[in-house]
């Protein structure tokens, strides 16, 4: 068996519960986005920041590569979904808002929608195993 379909498989059993899944339909893309939001904001060397690239883009290189190794179809939606969260960064920045007090008040929510999402299903959350 794939990794990737071992990973399906266990996401799966404890994701039954259709409000469970809505709730990660909306709180597991939104916390990679916080996620490479607070990447964003950490500065980086000045000898780095001259090129206009960020932790963010440092630390998506590795990620996207590994999700590529899991499966093509994933690797590809997971580099739109990438494209469009810089996206959305640049935007928070861009209109002023601080990216990394944003990023860390909605990774908190997130989070916290992550767990009572698991708390429906009844199932604890793995998000250690998968």
């Amino acid at each position: 068996m794939r990794d990737i379909e071992r990973l399906l498989m266990r996401y799966d059993e404890s994701h039954q519960n259709k409000t469970n899944v809505l709730i990660h339909a909306i709180a597991v893309p939104s916390i990679y986005f916080v996620t490479l939001g607070l990447l964003w904001a950490i500065p980086v060397p000045d000898w780095i920041a001259q090129f206009n690239v960020t932790w963010a883009h440092i630390i998506a290189v590795p990620v996207l590569y590994y999700y590529f190794l899991l499966s093509g179809p994933i690797g590809a939606a997971m580099t739109l979904l990438t494209i469009v969260c810089f996206g959305g960064v640049y935007l928070l920045e861009s209109a002023g808002i601080s990216v990394w007090q944003f990023c860390l008040a909605l990774f908190v929510v997130m989070w916290i929608l992550q767990f009572v999402g698991h708390k429906i299903e009844g199932k604890k959350p793995s998000f250690l195993e998968d």
